[in-house]
């Protein structure tokens, strides 16, 4: 069985690690630009939002990153994270009840006073919700260890065109294989010319992590393998993809959102990274033969390898006679 996964972004890394676990001989197309899952530091965190809102898989594909994360390690793959949990500030006790409303009960979580939260925070805070069980990871390292670990030969191009068996690439090349997956992103979809909601956000890189466990709320502080970074999805969704940059008013937005979380002063900004994710989530067969793993939103590194599983799963059982 040979397949040609399109794209190398967490959906399309984990399509391709659990193919290869399943006997496929995988080829992986890596147009190698705009992936929004190059992240720096991503936080996996189950509850979403300034709302509190919490999918319906978010526990098992928690549990399922974390679980994927140490079997890449366990095989000598190098994967900058920490499980450290994630702290979620809520403003007062009205944002409280709509939050509370939106946990499950198995989710492990606990509320603290600001006072009591392990990091400090800058005042104004009401509560902090506090999610033991989150944390952060390498988006770089975490798909280049996927693609090495599945052993997938990489083609290095943009596919311009495909069926359920070929691949065309700009230029011409043609590759064929037994089943297509297309991952392709946000950029992807624009490549293709379908119409899709994009939303572009920024991470400012750090020199030093401000907070050794997570802040989130309206935007976000973690560490990452070289220092810290605050960051947001903040910009307005649209329906075309735009080239990566910074407006000026954004970081100055993002700046602010930073104070009101804890005290920046002492960090140093060393640059940023811009990235957009494609919203609506696309997974399984598609008409014509092809296969799908897009959409994954804010949610890539939180749901994307289960879901990879599940598809890597399927697409396998559906090519066995019978």
């Amino acid at each position: 069985m040979n397949v040609i996964v399109i794209g190398a972004g967490i959906a399309g890394a984990s399509v391709a690690y659990f193919l290869a676990r399943a006997g496929a001989q995988v080829t992986v197309v890596d147009a190698g630009a705009h992936r929004a899952s190059d992240v720096p530091s991503a936080l996996i965190n189950p509850v979403r939002g300034q709302s509190g809102g919490v999918d319906a898989r978010a526990l098992d594909g928690m549990r399922f990153t974390w679980t994927l994360l140490r079997d890449l390690e366990a095989a000598g793959h190098a994967v900058p994270h920490a499980q450290l949990g994630v702290l979620r500030p809520i403003p007062d006790d009205r944002a409280r009840a709509r939050f509370e409303r939106n946990l499950p009960a198995a989710l492990n979580h606990a509320w603290l006073s600001p006072a009591d939260a392990p990091e400090p925070l800058a005042p104004g805070w009401g509560h902090v919700l506090h999610l033991p069980d989150g944390g952060w990871v390498d988006g770089p390292a975490f798909t280049r260890a996927l693609v090495q670990a599945s052993g997938a030969q990489v083609v290095t191009g943009r596919a311009q065109d495909w069926t359920a068996r070929t691949v065309t690439l700009a230029g011409g090349d043609t590759l064929s294989g037994d089943a297509v997956v297309f991952c392709g992103g946000s950029v992807g979809v624009t490549w293709r010319g379908e119409a899709a909601t994009h939303r572009r956000g920024t991470l400012l890189t750090l020199d030093r992590a401000v907070t050794r466990v997570p802040l989130s709320f309206g935007a976000y502080l973690a560490p990452d393998a070289r220092g810290g970074v605050l960051g947001a999805t903040f910009e307005t969704p649209s329906p075309t993809w735009t080239p990566d940059g910074l407006p000026l008013a954004s970081l100055g937005w993002l700046l602010g959102k930073g104070t009101t979380l804890t005290d920046l002063r002492g960090a140093r900004v060393t640059g940023h990274w811009t990235g957009t994710r494609l919203s609506g989530l696309n997974a399984g067969p598609q008409e014509g033969g092809t296969w799908r793993l897009t959409g994954l939103s804010s949610k890539g590194f939180l749901l994307g390898p289960l879901l990879a599983a599940e598809l890597a799963s399927e697409l396998m059982s559906a090519a066995r006679p019978g």
